[in-house]
């Protein structure tokens, strides 16, 4: 009697899927060290809360402090409400035009938010793309892109970003300076900060593409173009995020400071960097609180963000595991 071959009977077995993104998060050591750090999901929760009430101003701000007809300059210059003197109304005070200072935070950390994502942005994407470039094609590509980078570093960022803003508002007509403020300020930040993406993405290119699936993709045919987006492009992005969170904060500073010297946006949509230079006139007159509560919220959002900057640089790196 032939031996019987049992086959396995998989009708009724479904195929394993792959787990999800989710499922890979929830089971990823990313997660194991965030549910660990009280400090950084502290920093995760004042972030979120600072962001979300500066997106939605214009529904949690008790006052709109561009709302010329609603203002007030008997109400100029009010101190906290917890003061002698203050109203309730106010609960930060106001400013010498009568403005709410909670709202005038709200609604300047939008600007402040809004200028540093957009920079943050563009800079990645500057550097993100020379990086790649240089890395992969190498030699007189590399040399070139490269020694421009290095060029730039020896200037400041807060230097090169006055440039930028200088050489701009000297291009452009008077007339127009208000309405692209904001959009020279983003470019002036992010050409003084795109360097330090060039240069970590560089590095990892040129490790990536000495191994065997990016050889493959070149055996095969597949266009430079292809292999650098589809195949090195994922793999070089974890310290690319990392840099990307801690040049946020830094974005942040740079636009509160070139507002805070009167050549970031202008006074009508004043950002956190605005409101402590309007608020550094009255400093020792004794209306403290119009510099000191945006300032406080400058130093708070930063230090969020550092953090969670700190944190994902440890956790995305192999080598402090």
């Amino acid at each position: 009697m032939a031996d019987e071959t049992i086959l396995p009977d998989s009708a009724g077995r479904g195929e394993e899927r792959p787990p999800s993104a989710l499922a890979r998060f929830l089971d990823s050591d990313l997660r194991w060290s965030f549910r660990r750090s009280p400090l950084v999901i502290t920093a995760f929760l004042v972030t979120v809360l600072m962001i979300g009430a500066a997106t939605f101003a214009p529904w949690v701000a008790p006052h709109d402090p561009f709302d010329l007809a609603s203002l007030d300059l008997m109400d100029s210059l009010l101190p906290p409400a917890w003061m002698e003197g203050g109203d309730p109304r106010y609960l930060l005070g106001t400013d010498d035009q009568g403005r709410d200072i909670l709202s005038t935070i709200l609604y300047g950390a939008r600007i402040s938010l809004l200028v540093g994502f957009l920079s943050v942005i563009l800079a990645m994407l500057i550097g993100v793309t020379v990086g790649l470039v240089a890395g992969y094609a190498g030699g007189v590509t590399d040399a070139v892109l490269m020694r421009i980078a290095d060029i730039q570093l020896t200037f400041p960022a807060i230097l090169i970003a006055l440039l930028v803003d200088g050489v701009m508002r000297g291009i452009l007509p008077p007339e127009a300076h208000e309405e692209v403020a904001l959009f020279v300020l983003v470019l002036a930040i992010a050409l003084s900060s795109w360097v330090q993406y060039a240069r970590t993405v560089r590095s990892s290119t040129m490790v990536e593409k000495r191994k065997e699936y990016v050889q493959a993709a070149q055996v095969i045919g597949l266009p430079s173009a292809r292999i650098l987006l589809r195949h090195i492009l994922p793999n070089v992005m974890g310290p690319v995020l990392v840099i990307a969170t801690i040049q946020l904060a830094l974005a942040i500073i740079i636009e509160a400071t070139l507002s805070f010297l009167g050549v970031g946006v202008p006074p009508t949509s004043p950002s956190l960097g605005t409101l402590i230079r309007i608020g550094n006139d009255y400093l020792f007159s004794g209306e403290w609180w119009i510099t000191v509560f945006p300032g406080l919220a400058l130093i708070i959002l930063v230090l969020a963000v550092n953090l969670l900057g700190d944190w994902l640089r440890d956790v995305l790196n192999p080598k402090l595991r």
